[in-house]
């Protein structure tokens, strides 16, 4: 019989933290807390497998589940003195999702469940506190109705703020018992108006719609989008957690809150949290109400007149600091935890690794290492290389002048600027026009998670540091800021009031994640400095990875950012973005339209200085280090004018009658260009494009080696081989122009000629081919397209309904289909290597920048990567990693 449930409690438990993949990531360190011997409310588990089996057997669950969880509540009712149902003492349960990866807010959550018109009445008597006990089973039916039954919140919502208003209420917390039996009165009779059935009374009713509502939600749309922005595989599916209940709305020796062990934010080792005095933790991560400070420093800090946790309770608050720093010496990471105080005994909830900005992330690890928790290597893992994107974004320049409209709480760093959009359908559509956008609400919500992801920034009224929009932006690395409590959102209106004034959508505000300010207008902007601890991570990444790692640039800018960025040569240069500049498209289609070669070659001796002059410049640039210069590679079609317009235009500046122009355009078109005259195809119809380009590279060659004193060794690409006498024949024209500019110039030219291996067959051949070629370069776009046969540039009209129905995992254009694409690279590697032992490989390809792809590479033996250059650092930092975990 399969075990589906695993218990614990009362000092022991059936699991421990490395049974994440069973328990997920909740379930396993609830267990691991209480063979710790810390305070946790007994509980049980149901595995991920469960989850599995109820969305493949077409939402149903698995037949002896039913008993082990009915065993498994026998237990917790030992341990708590309490009963189930009962009408004397009830045990209330939480039923709470806990995924093997976090995925704050993404599914489901069922508190107080349990109460019903008779429980109610014995929790109010057994607790003392009537108004405690009809607050809950509001909070239930609410909580019951909108995750189990499907009725929006809202309408539980307006019933509440409107009786609130007839009674002159301000807050929650004023309402009486008998006032809450009435409103509770109104909640059960919209739910059979809406939904035509009554609130079940039944706890085994409600306990099993719970479950099946959790297990439903790992499929609900923003957990399916968040997985998809996270790469967390469909198939993990995620446990579901009843626990005994505890309360944190018991009055005001009670309370509930989140904290992480040090700050998520800047690192900073310091106790970071908040709380609310008599509440329950969904009013927390809510944002409902505006929290208080843990510590007293952080109070101070903040500059609130609301007393701290520390001042508060103090007895509860030293028990709390101590467990801890125990939790972080523990697991040797920083840990985001839930606690609820009832009648002022401390219960814990939930520890687990805390999501944390990428500036947090650095400071933390370097921290710890030199404290001699964890290793270097150690630290070096520790950090997300996708993370350090975060890094790059910009900050307000200090002598900007800020016309400020609004502040609230930093609660993602980074500065952002967009126009104003109030829903996040607004946010994505701008996203597909282009248009950079600021997302406004009052709070957000999961459901919000597709607009969080396209906005450029996010800004709420409501909800702390700790709220979902300041963890889901701070894991996206997207300036926050949230709890702004002195602008007003009217959504309904469009309309955001701040100090001075009132904006509407569409115009433009900056948000500062660092300071929690709010800006009129486009506020000028700094780029960070990679120093202290990014540097201190990334020298003791560099000192662990075994591969280089390239660039792709051919641009001087490009080239300068990538080295200070640590890019140890180019791996890319793509020569056709360089006839694109200024007059060059020109020159370029003037040599493309010529009617003979001489009329080419004249056209051809133009652009020789230009592409000399580039060339000299990126080779001085990289100052000794490789550059790989891949020769013409796109259809010359793609340089001609298209349209009418266009064709008018250029007809003109080149002295060419339009109607000459269209029919030379049309004799140019391809049906399937990716397929096309492309690539070597182009050197070898053409062999005065690849001599011009050659000379070009051995003279700025010469030159560069003068100007800076550093041998110069230029590595020619040549593109879009499948044979063997295709690579032969253009080498023998780079060889035979290599051969002039040496006579000329009187020095010797050290030189390389590769090629790209970007076709199927060149990787079943690269034995044959490797007898040619100095070395291979992945292009794993266009190998990713040959191999599925699907154009990138197509592909996005049904690579995500793939991934959405599971077709396949990931969109291989983003992360290396290791199967196929990654198969045929590892058969050329190996083939090429058999013929040439030492043959150089690297990859040059999108995935040149990708964390699992790197990773893919470090397992073949590739000699480097090469990715753009912003992705230099997160390259850096997979490479090391995936030698780390490759050395074991």
């Amino acid at each position: 019989m399969t075990k589906w449930v695993y218990t614990f409690g009362g000092g022991e438990a059936e699991g421990n933290a490395g049974d994440s993949h069973r328990l997920g990531g909740k379930g396993a360190n609830l267990a691991e807390m209480c063979n710790l011997g810390l305070p946790v409310p007994p509980g049980l588990t149901i595995i991920t497998d469960a989850c599995a089996c109820y969305h493949d057997g077409g939402r149903i669950l698995p037949d002896d589940l039913k008993q082990q969880v009915t065993a498994g509540l026998r237990k917790m009712e030992a341990v708590t003195g309490r009963a189930f149902g009962d009408t004397q003492k009830p045990l209330l349960l939480s039923v709470r999702s806990g995924a093997r990866a976090s995925m704050p807010g993404m599914m489901d959550t069922v508190l107080n469940l349990g109460l019903n018109d008779r429980t109610v009445q014995a929790l109010g008597h057994d607790s003392g506190d009537a108004r405690f006990a009809w607050d809950s089973y509001r909070r239930f039916i609410q909580m019951y109705a909108d995750v189990v039954m499907g009725l929006d919140h809202e309408a539980f919502e307006e019933i509440l703020e409107d009786e609130k208003g007839r009674l002159g209420h301000e807050n929650d917390t004023e309402l009486s018992a008998v006032e809450w039996q009435h409103i509770i009165s109104l909640y059960k009779r919209v739910i059979e108006e809406e939904l035509g059935e009554a609130f079940p009374q039944d706890p085994q009713v409600q306990l099993w719609g719970a479950i099946g509502a959790v297990f439903s939600s790992w499929m609900n749309p923003r957990a399916v989008t968040y997985r998809h922005l996270h790469n967390i595989p469909a198939a993990w599916g995620t446990a579901v957690n009843v626990q005994a209940m505890v309360f944190g709305n018991l009055g005001n020796t009670s309370a509930t809150g989140v904290a992480f062990t040090r700050n998520p934010s800047t690192g900073e080792n310091e106790l970071y949290g908040e709380f609310l005095v008599n509440a329950q933790g969904e009013d927390v991560v809510a944002g409902i109400r505006t929290p208080q400070n843990i510590t007293e420093a952080a109070r101070i800090g903040s500059g609130s007149d609301r007393p701290s946790l520390e001042k508060l309770m103090p007895e509860a608050f030293e028990e709390f600091k101590a467990i801890c720093h125990r939790l972080e010496t523990h697991y040797r990471d920083m840990q985001d935890l839930e606690f609820t105080i009832e009648r002022g005994t401390l219960w814990m909830l939930q520890t687990r690794s805390g999501k944390r900005t990428a500036k947090a992330a650095l400071k933390i690890a370097v921290d710890m290492a030199e404290a001699g928790m964890i290793t270097q290597e150690q630290a070096v893992c520790r950090i997300d290389p996708a993370s350090l994107d975060q890094l790059l974004h910009p900050t307000i320049d200090p002598r900007a002048r800020r016309d400020i409209i609004g502040s609230g709480l930093p609660a993602s760093p980074g500065a952002a600027t967009g126009e104003i959009v109030f829903t996040s359908e607004e946010a994505v559509l701008a996203q597909k026009e282009g248009r950079k956008v600021i997302l406004v609400r009052v709070e957000t919500s999961p459901e919000d998670i597709h607009g969080m992801h396209a906005a450029e920034g996010i800004l709420t009224a409501r909800g702390g540091m700790t709220s979902h929009a300041a963890v889901v932006a701070r894991g996206m690395g997207i300036p926050c800021v949230s709890g702004a409590g002195n602008l007003r959102v009217d959504a309904r209106n469009e309309v955001l009031i701040g100090v001075g004034g009132t904006l509407k959508k569409g115009e433009v505000i900056t948000i500062d994640g660092s300071s929690g300010q709010v800006l009129k207008g486009v506020i000028p902007m700094l780029q960070p400095e990679l120093s202290g601890d990014f540097a201190r991570i990334m020298a003791w990444a560099d000192a662990s990875r075994r591969m280089t790692v390239r660039t792709n640039a051919e641009t001087p800018a490009d080239a300068r950012a990538a080295r200070s960025f640590g890019a140890e040569g180019i791996g890319l240069c793509r020569t056709e973005h360089m006839f694109f500049e200024g007059e060059r498209i020109n020159v370029m289609r003037e040599m493309i339209l010529a009617a003979d070669e001489a009329g080419r070659r004249a056209s051809l001796a133009r652009l020789l200085p230009m592409q000399r002059s580039d060339f000299s410049e990126l080779f001085s640039i990289m100052h000794g280090l490789p550059v790989t210069i891949r020769l013409l590679d796109p259809p010359l079609h793609e340089f001609l004018p298209k349209t009418d317009a266009e064709i008018a235009d250029v007809s003109t500046i080149l002295g060419l009658k339009a109607a000459e122009l269209r029919q030379r355009v049309d004799a140019l078109h391809e049906y399937n260009p990716m397929l096309g005259h492309r690539g070597c195809r182009l050197a070898i119809s053409y062999p005065e494009i690849c001599e011009m380009q050659a000379r070009a590279i051995f003279e700025a060659a010469v030159e560069a080696a003068r100007e800076t004193g550093a041998a110069v060794v230029p590595e020619i690409m040549v593109p879009l081989v499948g044979l063997k006498s295709e690579l032969d024949y253009v080498k023998a024209r780079i060889d035979a122009v290599a051969k002039e500019v040496i006579g000329e110039a009187g020095i010797e030219i050290e030189y390389l000629v590769g090629t790209m291996i970007e076709l199927p067959r060149a990787a079943l051949r690269a034995h044959v081919i490797a007898e040619s070629a100095d070395f291979f370069s992945f292009g794993t776009n266009d190998l990713t397209q040959t191999t599925f046969g699907i154009s990138r540039d197509d592909a996005a009209q049904f690579l995500n309904t793939y991934i959405q129905k599971g077709i396949v995992d990931q969109d291989p254009f983003v992360s290396l289909d290791f199967d196929g694409v990654g198969e045929l690279i590892q058969i050329a590697a190996e083939r090429g290597r058999r013929t040439k032992n030492g043959l150089k490989l690297g990859i040059c390809g999108e995935h040149g920048g990708d964390p699992a792809s790197i990773r893919f590479c470090e397992e073949t033996g590739l000699d480097y990567v090469s990715c753009s250059p912003f992705r230099v650092p997160i390259a850096r930092l997979a490479a090391a990693q995936a030698a780390i975990i490759g050395r074991g």
